[in-house]
């Protein structure tokens, strides 16, 4: 046996191995992505879940807000009314 011959065989039993690791990173890649795209697309559902939740909400509160927003209004222009007609305190004699 000269070193030739050794040499050869240390190559072509790394190139087996470096082949074999390769195929290892590509089946565990595969299966992260696999998993991934799972992943990704369960999330994709409960947005759109989440999203139809909130524009529901949105119609319902917007009447809503209206209203809140109306009474305030009344509230305001109520109370900006009787400071008009309030007595004042104080004054010359008091």
């Amino acid at each position: 046996m000269s070193l030739d011959w050794f040499r050869d065989v240390v190559i072509c039993v790394l190139g087996l191995v470096v082949a074999g690791v390769l195929i290892f990173i590509a089946v565990l890649s595969y299966s992260l992505y696999h998993r991934a795209r799972f992943i990704l697309d369960s999330v994709k559902v409960t947005v759109r879940a989440i999203q139809e939740i909130f524009s529901y909400v949105g119609e319902v509160a917007k009447p809503l807000i209206q209203v809140v927003a109306l009474i305030r209004g009344i509230r305001q222009g109520v109370s900006s009314i009787s400071k008009f007609f309030e007595k004042e305190e104080g004054g010359k004699n008091g």
